[in-house]
């Protein structure tokens, strides 16, 4: 290969992992998949597509048969993941980030409780005394990796505050979107099972009282955890979020310690390698390492770490393949846009009630006192910002799959259909209007 066409090469590939390591990307690949689902499920492929997801696999437990769809192996298990990650994210924010002061975490946790509130009133009100009613959940998320992409695309156009200000809103509203799961979306509660999750956690809070920062006993035991969440009839990926609250925050060895001892081990190494001239390590060397490396370990948080290590799974796996499952709804005749008031609920809760309930929130929180607008944030950018969390997306299909799954057979599938098509196309709306609200914006507004 010539050299030009090696520098080619190297810089089409940078230019490639540049783009997927950027944040927006993540929410670019979960719409390129949700597209793909679409396409795939009207297409001759269809049939083999749907029958995928109902395909039945698994494995034993001693004498108890598992065995799951892969839909729901999907939904159930790996979407477990998708939230350990969340109420890691949730925890860490509530620790250290903008909700761990209520001065900080008034503004946006007001806007976050606004932007579900109205959305979830809106669906109510038009779907009342329907078999649909109990989705008024639906139109209360907002999927954080697409709102945030979208703004990140527009660059220098948003004020970073107003960047910070839309994260914080979506952490809130995802704690708000699991507290819904977990209160309106049980059914036929077993409290056998329920004692044995309270138990379970009870386990791991007194792991991390006894100051265990392994994270082994953690992640093992959050497997019985989720068996017995999700056989007492709570949603299992609560099981998830209670698992990250109890992951330990605190590291080990102190930083500052970690920087004293680190300082003496290399200064030992370096003073050792002034006698020597072989360019290997001595044994005294590999054991200082040794330390090094175990010192390296102690200084990080258990609970940073594990977020760490699941995020790109979460971002570039879980999600996107969740959207690959659950986006394909197949258009023509059997899509009913007659059922109820579910496609009126969702498209008006979405695209107007989360606009409308986060201006509204924060705008009486700041003339009650209650609150402050971040420095540099407008009420225009504000109203920008609740644009984009009308894409409720990833966190609005979890929701329909468990708003629907009570009704009666007969349209259980077409509400789940019509619910999903309508997410789908809101999501799309409400991303499109507020890129283009803030664009408009910036072209007038001098930050």
């Amino acid at each position: 290969m010539s050299t030009h066409a090696q520098n080619a090469h190297s810089g089409v590939l940078g230019m490639l992992k540049k783009i997927v390591s950027s944040e927006s990307f993540s929410g670019i690949f979960l719409f390129l998949c949700a597209v793909l689902a679409m396409i795939i499920a009207n297409s001759p492929l269809g049939d083999m597509y749907r029958a995928l997801w109902h395909f039945h696999w698994g494995f034993s437990w001693g004498s108890t048969p598992i065995e799951l769809s892969m839909e729901h192996w999907i939904n159930d298990v790996l979407m477990s993941f998708f939230f350990l990650v969340v109420g890691l994210e949730i925890k860490y924010e509530l620790i250290y980030g903008a909700l761990a002061s209520f001065k900080k975490a008034a503004f946006p946790v007001l806007a976050a409780v606004g932007g579900m509130v109205v959305p979830g009133l809106i669906y109510y009100v038009l779907n009342a005394g329907t078999p649909s009613e109990n989705g008024f959940g639906i139109p209360m998320a907002t999927d954080i990796a697409f709102a945030l992409g979208v703004m990140l695309m527009l660059g220098s156009r948003v004020p970073v505050a107003l960047k910070v200000f839309l994260v914080t809103l979506a952490v809130a509203d995802d704690l708000g979107a699991i507290i819904v799961i977990a209160i309106f979306y049980t059914t036929n509660l077993q409290l056998e099972y329920l004692g044995a999750a309270v138990a379970i956690l009870v386990l791991l809070v007194i792991l991390g009282k006894l100051g265990v920062r392994s994270l082994v006993p953690y992640l093992v035991l959050g497997v019985p955890l989720w068996l017995a969440v999700h056989a007492c009839g709570v949603h299992a990926t609560i099981a998830a979020v209670a698992l990250a609250f109890t992951i330990p925050a605190g590291s080990k060895l102190a930083v500052a310690d970690y920087f004293k001892k680190s300082a003496h081990d290399i200064k030992e190494m370096q003073d050792e390698d002034k006698n020597r001239d072989r360019d290997i390590l001595s044994d005294d060397q590999a054991h200082t390492v040794a330390h090094l490396i175990k010192h390296s370990q102690q200084v990080q948080s258990p609970m940073v770490r594990l977020q760490h290590a699941l995020h790109p799974w979460s971002s570039y796996f879980i999600m996107p393949l969740f959207a690959f499952a659950n986006a394909g709804v197949e258009i023509g005749d059997s899509v009913r846009f007659d059922v109820d008031n579910i496609l009126l609920g969702i498209a008006c809760g979405l695209i107007i009630g989360k606009p409308v309930g986060i201006f509204l929130a924060t705008f009486l929180c700041e003339k009650l006192g209650i609150a402050e607008r971040p420095d540099g944030v407008s009420w225009i950018d504000i109203l920008g910002a609740g644009m984009l969390a009308g894409i409720g997306f990833t966190m609005s299909i979890f929701v329909t799959m468990l708003a629907f799954k009570g009704l009666d057979p007969s349209i259980m599938q077409e509400s789940i259909d019509l619910a999903k098509l309508t997410i789908l196309c809101s999501s799309l709306t409400a991303g499109i209007l507020g890129a283009l609200f803030l664009i408009f914006e910036s072209k007038f507004t001098k930050h």
